[in-house]
C-alpha cells in the first residue's frame, strides 16, 4: 500500500511590539531573569488586562497577508492549563472568534502553486519560559531541573493554524521559510528561531493514497529549525506507517523530537479543545476592529514573497526568482537596469559572494558595468563589483578599460604570436585543438590582459584555419 502525509502546522510568532500584550511591561530579550515583570503578568490578584492596540493592529496585518477574513468582532477566551510557567493557571488566547480566519497562503514551487490553507490566526500572550538546567541542549529529557524566567510571560503572540494541506516534509520546510520571510518583511517580528520568537508544532498522519480520511494525528512540539521540523516529520512518517502495516494504532499524543538522537519520545496525551475549558475573558470587552482601520491596514500590506517569485519568474525563470525573493536581493536585481538574466547571475552570484550591503549598491552604475561585462577585463570588472557599494562609485573608471575588440588592432598582435610559435601552429593544425588555449593566454599576455577574449579566439580560429 502507498501511504500519504497529511501535515497541519501551528505557528508562533512573537511580536515586536515595545510592550506586552496586557501590560506595560517591556519586550526584552536577553534581561536577567525575572526583572521585566509587573502584577498583571505574574497574575497578582486584582491586577486587570489591557490589550495592546499595536498588536491587534499587526494581527490584522498578518491576517491581511495570509488571505484571511477579518471578522467585525473578535473575544478573547481563558484557556485553562497547569503548567509551570503559566502564572495565571490559564492563558488569555482566542478560540472561536479570532481576529483573522479562513485563509490561504501561497507556495509557489517549479509545476505550480501549493495552496496552504489558513483555518486561524488568533491573537494572545505567551506564556513564561522554562529553562532545563542539566539536560543536553537545554531539552525537557535528561534535565535535573527546571527554572522559570516570567521575563516572556504576557508577549504579544500570534498562533497561526493551519488546514492539513501540506504533503510532503520538504513542502512543509518551503511554507515555514516563506512564511517566516513574509512576517518578517511586514515589520511586525524578527521571528528568530534562535530566541524563541517564532517556534511551531508538527501535527502529522497518514493514510492511504488516494484517500480523503483523517486518521489519528500526532504532535510534534515546539521545534524551532526547519531542517529539525522536515527530520521530525519524515521519522513520524516512517513511524506511524511501520505502525499501521504491522497492524498497531497510532496513538493520539505530543512527542518531544529530539534532533540530536533524531528521536521523538512521548511528552503527554494530546489535549483537545475540551481539555483547555475555554470560556470568554471576562476582564476584557470583544475587540470590534473598525473597517476603516482594517481596509488602512489592507492597503498598507506591501507585496508578499510569494507574488513576487510569480511575478519575477516570468523575467528570469522560477529558480532564479525563488532565489533572488528568499535570499532578499529581489530589490537591488530590481533597481540594477540591464538585460534581466544577465543582471540576476551577477545579482546571485558574483555580488552575494562579496557581501555588500545591497542597500548600498549604486545600482545605476553597476548596471552600466553589468551591460558591458564582455568588454571589460576580468580584473576590473571584479573590482567594480567590489567598489559598488562605495561612495563616489561610477562606471566611467571601469568602462574606460574595456577590452581591445577592434580587429586591426589585435591582427598584428596574432600574426606575431603565431609566426613566432611555427611548431604549435603545426602541431595545432596536427589535431592537437588544445594549443588554442596557449595561443589565447600569449595574446592576452601581449595585451595585458585587454583584449577581448571572445574576438581573439574567433581570429585565431579564422587563421589557425587559413
Amino acid at each position: 500500500m502507498t501511504w500519504e502525509p497529511v501535515i497541519g502546522l501551528e505557528i508562533h510568532v512573537h511580536l515586536k511590539t515595545r510592550t506586552k500584550m496586557f501590560c506595560r511591561c517591556r519586550v526584552a530579550y536577553f534581561e536577567p531573569p525575572n526583572t521585566q515583570t509587573c502584577p498583571v503578568c505574574l497574575a497578582l490578584p486584582g491586577a486587570l488586562p489591557v490589550p495592546n492596540r499595536a498588536a491587534v493592529e499587526w494581527t490584522i496585518l498578518l491576517g491581511h497577508a495570509l488571505g484571511c477574513r477579518i471578522p467585525e468582532r473578535a473575544i478573547f477566551h481563558r484557556k485553562n492549563y497547569f503548567y509551570p510557567d503559566n502564572p495565571k493557571g490559564y492563558q488569555i488566547s482566542q478560540y472561536d472568534e479570532p481576529l483573522c480566519v479562513e485563509g490561504s497562503f501561497v507556495v509557489p514551487e517549479p509545476e505550480g502553486d501549493v495552496l496552504v490553507g489558513i483555518e486561524r490566526a488568533h491573537l494572545e500572550e505567551d506564556a513564561a519560559k522554562t529553562v532545563h538546567v542539566g539536560g543536553a541542549e537545554g531539552r525537557i529529557h535528561g534535565a535535573d531541573r527546571s527554572l522559570v524566567d516570567f521575563n516572556r510571560a504576557g508577549t504579544p503572540l500570534v498562533e497561526i493554524v493551519t488546514k492539513p494541506d501540506i504533503r510532503s516534509a520538504e513542502e512543509a520546510k518551503r511554507f515555514l521559510q516563506l512564511l517566516r520571510q513574509t512576517v518578517v518583511e511586514l515589520g511586525i517580528s524578527d521571528a528568530e528561531m534562535e530566541k524563541g520568537s517564532l517556534r511551531f508544532d508538527v501535527n502529522v498522519s497518514v493514510r492511504p493514497a488516494g484517500s480523503d480520511e483523517l486518521r489519528t494525528r500526532t504532535e510534534l512540539k515546539n521545534m524551532n529549525s526547519f531542517n529539525f521540523a522536515a527530520k521530525g516529520i519524515e521519522r513520524e512518517v516512517r513511524r506511524q506507517i511501520e505502525i499501521y502495516e504491522s497492524g498497531g494504532h497510532v496513538e493520539q499524543e505530543t512527542l518531544h523530537f529530539d534532533p540530536g538522537n533524531e528521536s521523538a519520545p512521548p511528552l503527554r496525551s494530546k489535549e483537545e479543545a475540551q481539555d483547555y475549558r475555554y470560556f470568554p475573558e471576562p476582564d476584557l470587552v470583544p475587540l470590534e476592529p473598525e473597517r476603516e482601520v482594517v481596509e488602512r491596514l489592507r492597503g498598507e500590506l506591501p507585496e508578499v514573497p510569494s507574488a513576487r517569485i510569480r511575478r519575477l519568474e516570468e523575467e528570469v525563470g522560477f529558480a532564479l526568482a525563488e532565489e533572488l525573493v528568499t535570499s532578499e536581493r529581489d530589490e537591488l536585481y530590481s533597481r540594477i537596469p540591464g538585460e534581466r538574466a544577465a543582471v540576476a547571475n551577477v545579482v546571485m552570484n558574483e555580488l552575494a559572494a562579496l557581501g555588500l550591503d545591497p542597500a548600498g549598491v549604486n545600482a545605476e552604475e553597476l548596471g552600466k558595468v553589468i551591460e558591458r561585462r564582455g568588454e571589460i577585463p576580468r580584473a576590473a570588472f571584479s573590482e567594480a563589483l567590489a567598489e559598488s557599494a562605495s561612495p563616489g562609485f561610477s562606471a566611467e573608471r571601469y568602462l574606460a578599460e574595456a577590452a581591445i575588440a577592434d580587429v586591426s588592432e589585435l591582427d598584428p598582435v596574432i600574426d606575431r604570436i603565431l609566426g613566432a610559435n611555427e611548431q604549435q601552429v603545426e602541431a595545432y593544425r596536427g589535431g592537437k585543438e588544445g594549443l588554442l588555449g596557449f595561443f589565447v593566454g600569449q595574446v592576452m599576455k601581449e595585451t595585458g590582459g585587454k583584449a577581448n577574449p571572445k574576438v581573439v579566439n574567433e581570429r585565431l580560429r579564422e587563421k589557425l584555419r587559413a
